[in-house]
């Protein structure tokens, strides 16, 4: 069954014993038990809820996994999955990555014994030469947030399964494409990650994470890690990030089609130094993104001439929204030094490109001339 079909049938007739097309809304703390010693398999919802399964098996079959698991944010994904490792494990992990996932790691998890290493993941070498004795993890951002650096998910696997006798994971946050154009487990990672708050559910009305692994041993952790923190999913986003998924397919056409044209288009604008999309015919990493992926989504940053015109820019935009965020069919632009990578040091960020001229787009699903319009008036000096 083609990809499209499959996420056309998310949450497809659950209920068996009523034939809804449409997964129900199961709002219910709690089960009742036919009788002592026996269970529906349901009995409480933090422990597992029928429409929260109807979503973590969706993901599982997009993502070609073994299981999946709903969680109430992104970050709570990413938590969980950290809650893998021990005191004194190493992890490896992509240096110009989400703002939030430096700061959980910087300011959480090394109180609690974690080390980490942020290196270039676009260049294996690094990956290789950062490697340690006590590396329990490669956790990867493919393409990046916000540079659109894209790393080799099967180089990279091959090096952590030959680095020795303990298994090292390799972890994809696959938040930018989706299953529907890059499926990580199929190249050898272990876990995957989403921020189902973007593409997945796609209307900017869902906050959400979503974990897939591939080991069942994996799946078994995962799975008491969410049912004895609690960080669940309620069934009232799980049923709103299933009918998102139902239009992943098409949305994300037409996200990265209007990408294609806002990135091409910005390549010639007079006031536009450097455009970062994977997309672009000189795109660094183009040719490993066309072998491990079906397309490039719908996410570019473009660094302008000048400091003074970003907030210009965040200013004069209309159909643009200033916001936080990606992923829903409305355009949002953001200024990833003081919002989504603020916590990461100055000094990082410059030296990673992550400049006060730098502006990140999530490129809607307008009509592109509207778009274009809008950036050209807005970026008119």
């Amino acid at each position: 069954m083609k990809i499209s079909t499959k996420i056309v049938r998310a949450g497809l007739v659950t209920d068996k014993s009523t034939g809804a097309i449409s997964t129900p809304i199961y709002q219910t703390a709690t089960f009742r038990h036919p009788e002592l010693g026996r269970s529906t398999g349901y009995d409480y919802s933090r422990s597992q809820n029928p429409t929260r399964k109807a979503v973590e098996e969706t993901l599982a079959a997009l993502e070609e996994g073994q299981a999946g698991f709903a969680f109430a944010s992104g970050m709570a994904a990413i938590t969980a999955v950290l809650m893998l490792y021990r005191p004194g494990d190493h992890l490896i992990i992509t240096e110009d990555c989400y703002g939030g996932t430096y700061r959980v790691l910087d300011k959480l998890f090394t109180q609690f014994g974690l080390s980490a290493t942020f290196v270039d993941t676009s260049d294996t070498q690094q990956v290789r030469q950062a490697l340690q004795p006590a590396t329990k993890a490669i956790i990867l951002e493919t393409p990046t947030n916000p540079l659109m650096k894209i790393a080799d998910i099967k180089a990279i696997t091959a090096i952590a399964r030959e680095a020795g006798a303990q298994p090292i994971h390799v972890i994809v946050d696959n938040t930018f494409l989706s299953p529907y154009l890059q499926r990580p487990l199929t190249l050898g990672a272990d876990i995957v990650i989403h921020s189902g708050s973007k593409y997945l559910s796609g209307h900017n009305d869902v906050v959400c994470g979503l974990v897939v692994a591939g080991d069942p041993l994996l799946c078994e952790k995962i799975g008491f890690i969410q049912n004895a923190t609690g960080s669940i999913l309620g069934p009232q986003d799980c049923w709103l990030l299933l009918r998102g998924i139902k239009t992943l397919a098409i949305r994300l056409r037409q996200h990265e089609k209007n990408a294609q044209a806002v990135a091409e288009w910005l390549t010639q604008h007079p006031s536009v130094t450097k455009v970062y999309y994977p997309g672009l015919k000189d795109h660094p990493g183009k040719a490993i993104q066309d072998a491990q992926a079906t397309g490039y989504g719908g996410m570019l940053s473009f660094v302008v001439d000048h400091p003074r015109l970003p907030a210009q820019v965040l200013r004069k935009v209309k159909v643009l929204q200033f916001a936080e965020s990606l992923g829903g069919v409305e355009s949002l632009i953001t200024f990833p030094a003081i919002q989504t990578h603020a916590d990461i040091p100055v000094t990082i960020r410059e030296r990673l490109g992550i400049s006060d001229c730098l502006l990140r787009l999530s490129v809607g699903i307008e009509d592109v001339e509207d778009i274009i319009a809008d950036l050209a008036q807005a970026l008119e000096q």
